[in-house]
């Protein structure tokens, strides 16, 4: 068995672009840790995933974008189911402070 980490380690000052870290992965499972400031989705396209989204907001703040019109801004604390193939993207995230997200990523 591997030693113990830290999810809050190593982060950046300010992030001049998305971090993504895989921390966990296994089978139907994945665990990513996302670093943003400032950064959001392209403009076109969304994410459509085979997978099941489980995401937290852990520091900062963003804000989810459904193709069906549907915003929500998390804070910290702040979590969301995203079932797998609901079109969605980033379309903002604080520019003044890191936001660090944790993204469980589940197959059924």
């Amino acid at each position: 068995m591997k030693g113990c980490a830290n999810l809050f380690a190593d982060l950046p000052a300010v992030a001049s672009e998305e971090i993504f870290t895989d921390l966990f992965q296994h089978k139907s499972l994945r665990i990513e840790r996302i670093l943003s400031q400032g950064q959001s989705s392209p403009d076109t396209g969304w994410y459509d995933q085979d997978e099941h989204e489980w995401v937290l907001v852990l520091q900062g703040a963003g804000t989810l974008e459904f193709e069906g019109g549907e915003t929500v801004t998390l804070q910290a604390g702040d979590y969301r189911n995203i079932p797998a193939h609901c079109r969605h993207k980033v379309s903002w995230t604080d520019p003044d402070q890191l936001t660090v997200w944790l993204a469980v990523f589940y197959q059924q």
